[in-house]
């Protein structure tokens, strides 16, 4: 399994209109093969938000990205370059050890 980890970074006062953006995506993702969950994490003490895809594995989401679902999902208006205070970082990590409460 791997996880794509996008940071973004958004400036001050627009973190609801970015938030909403998410809302509001279009849910295309859910229907490629090799997806398996999709988080976005608000932060708390920095600028960056993390978008956090999980993957069967990395020739999935390559596929992903090569895709017409892909196109589509990021195609329509652009985000004002304001919401933005700087670059984003995108991180891909492959998972080595994935633990969870036990449940009785």
């Amino acid at each position: 399994m791997v996880v794509v980890a996008n940071r973004i970074r958004v400036a001050a006062g627009h973190e609801q209109d970015f938030e909403e953006r998410f809302r509001n995506r279009k849910g295309l993702i859910e229907k490629n093969p090799g997806f398996i969950r999709n988080l976005i994490l608000r932060p708390v003490d920095s600028e960056y938000y993390s978008v956090m895809t999980f993957w069967e594995s990395m020739e999935h989401f390559e596929a992903w990205t090569k895709s017409e679902s892909f196109r589509q999902a990021h195609s329509g208006p652009r985000p004002p370059k304001e919401m933005f205070s700087g670059p984003n970082v995108l991180e891909i990590h492959e998972v080595i050890m994935d633990t969870d409460a036990k449940k009785p």
